[in-house]
């Protein structure tokens, strides 16, 4: 039996899932992010070796014995000076080179299309998509919540902010939105929620797109505000699979798999606007797959070529 490692990195938390040659899961394991930008290699050694050590454990394994490894890290490849950094740390912790390091829609894209061609848009803390066509690649978004990442849970819940303080002010009408946000942070002070996000939260994007939930939530209940957003959402990430389609030269005609990955889509009203907003040319597929699974099939392929 030959065992391979999966780790699918995320804004979030990092997920570990250890294979065998028939992509039969026999251990899994989990941790907080590994997101660093810029590369903290201290940071990114702990949270691999947390997670390494507690998977192959629950296997009865040593990570010595891994035959391969895939490390989808979020943010790989987007600021070349940490990549020789984010290259390194994983054989710190496996002590041994048979990985490979990548960004984390690879391992979304695997494993929500179980590896054949189409495209996967990921929508959760941040977004970004990726798709592969003919031996082609491509990827779009994932430009940080800064100014990017639309349609993320971040991105709804900064929308859902703005949408707040604009009732608050009386520059728009207050709807059940404005209500639920105010629940969601204890007060009956509208203000408070100036000194809870810039203050005590001092802008932690982990924390700020759990209030994605409160806007999903309402839209859900029918405030037309947080429809809205919702919709917006749906209309920003279908651009990313429509991006991507265009990249991959995909011939007029033919049908694109488009897959997705992420909190965001677990939301029916999100996966309903993301649908709706794909349009004809595109056949949506609910993933095969979680993005460790997929981390690890990549890993399994690189090493067997199945």
């Amino acid at each position: 039996m030959s065992l391979h490692l999966g780790v699918d990195g995320g804004g979030t938390k990092t997920a570990f899932v250890l294979v065998d040659e028939r992509l039969t899961v026999l251990a899994e394991a989990s941790g907080p992010t590994c997101y660093a930008f810029p590369a903290d290699a201290a940071k990114v050694r702990r949270v691999l070796a947390d997670g390494v050590a507690a998977v192959t454990a629950a296997a009865g394994v040593d990570a010595a014995a891994l035959d391969s490894a895939f490390f989808a890290l979020p943010g790989y490849g987007e600021a070349s000076a940490d990549v020789p950094v984010l290259d390194r740390v994983p054989g710190e912790v496996l002590g041994h080179g048979r990985y490979r390091v990548g960004n984390d829609m690879i391992a979304g894209w695997a494993g929500s299309l179980a590896g054949a061609d189409g495209i996967n848009v990921v929508a959760g803390t941040g977004s970004i998509a990726y798709g592969e066509w003919a031996g082609r690649s491509a990827r779009s978004g994932g430009w940080s919540e800064l100014f990017g990442d639309e349609g993320s849970g971040y991105w709804i819940a900064i929308r859902g902010l703005n949408a707040f303080s604009r009732m608050s002010d009386g520059r728009a009408a207050r709807t059940l939105l404005h209500a639920r946000l105010l629940r969601a942070f204890g007060t009956d002070r509208d203000f408070d929620v100036i000194g809870v996000v810039g203050g005590e939260w001092a802008g932690d994007r982990t924390r700020v797109a759990a209030l994605s939930r409160v806007v999903v939530d309402a839209a859900e209940d029918g405030d037309p505000v947080a429809q809205g957003i919702v919709a917006d959402a749906g209309r920003e990430l279908a651009l990313l699979a429509h991006a991507i389609r265009a990249a991959l030269e995909v011939p007029a005609g033919e049908t694109v798999p488009v897959s997705y990955s992420g909190g965001m889509f677990t939301a029916p009203t999100v996966l309903a606007a993301f649908g709706a907003a794909l349009g004809s040319g595109y056949r949506l597929a609910a993933p095969v797959h979680g993005p460790a699974v997929g981390a690890a099939l990549v890993a399994l392929r690189g090493a067997t070529r199945p």
